[in-house]
């Protein structure tokens, strides 16, 4: 059965005032799969990345031309709430960023901002046992959430996304400030979490892209040189600049 799209990126282009950062990128995000984005440092990876919720929204000067659907959603439409795309594409940043809150605090701030139903105790313990974390801090609950190691904090980050309960969520360089353990750790909740999450990762480490994704898109100066199935990208890429890329030649 072939993969259904849920995020469909047609020719999308992006400037920080008169620079182009993303340039013409047409790409499908599959549901309930693993998709990295990877490319050199400045080549418009996370820029992209942060289009998709539309948190370049914040910074002056950013413009986007194309379109980004969520279903039969424009994310772009004017009369589309960046609000509702935000609660239904969830963001993890490279550092973890937890508030300085108690663990529960953290999980239960944007359920109660946002008004959402049902019962938070459980929304908290749900969360928190999705993203690994419940046995570590079920006993600590109203501990600060500053004082857990840097693999916990990006496990909370995690949790803090899924209590929202999203139908995508973006991470980017998730672990790009771990341990190799902690790195460890969170690759592995990917693979329990795109049973029923869509990902979109952005990560400067092939080796990580290649063990946690289905698909792989490669950007260079902005452009998609290729994308297609993870697999195939790594060991057989269409492109010479791919291969160059994804087997250390590139410069």
């Amino acid at each position: 059965m072939e993969n259904r799209v849920i995020l469909d990126i047609d020719d999308v282009c992006i400037r920080y005032g008169e620079d182009l950062a993303v340039r013409n990128v047409t790409l499908p995000i599959y549901e309930n799969q693993i998709t990295a984005i990877i490319g050199p440092s400045g080549c418009g990876k996370s820029t992209l990345l942060r289009s998709l919720n539309r948190m370049n929204d914040f910074i002056h000067g950013c413009s986007h031309t194309g379109g980004i659907a969520l279903g039969d959603m424009d994310i772009y439409d004017p009369a589309t709430d960046p609000v509702e795309i935000r609660l239904r594409i969830g963001m993890v940043f490279q550092r973890p960023n937890p508030f300085p809150k108690s663990i529960y605090r953290n999980i239960a701030w944007g359920p109660t901002i946002n008004e959402l139903k049902g019962d938070m105790d459980a929304r908290v313990e749900n969360a928190l046992r999705r993203a690994a974390l419940w046995d570590e801090v079920k006993d600590r609950l109203s501990d600060s959430a500053l004082n857990l190691s840097g693999g916990q904090q990006q496990r909370l980050c995690i949790a803090r996304a899924l209590a929202m309960e999203p139908e995508v969520i973006l991470m980017d360089e998730p672990c790009s400030a771990l341990d190799p353990v902690s790195t460890a750790r969170i690759e592995d909740l990917l693979f329990e979490l795109k049973e029923n999450f869509t990902i979109v990762i952005v990560t400067h480490n092939m080796q990580q892209a290649a063990r946690v994704s289905q698909y792989t898109a490669f950007l260079e100066t902005g452009k998609l040189i290729e994308f297609g199935e993870t697999e195939d990208v790594f060991t057989n890429p269409k492109n010479e600049r791919t291969e160059e890329y994804v087997t250390g030649r590139f410069g």
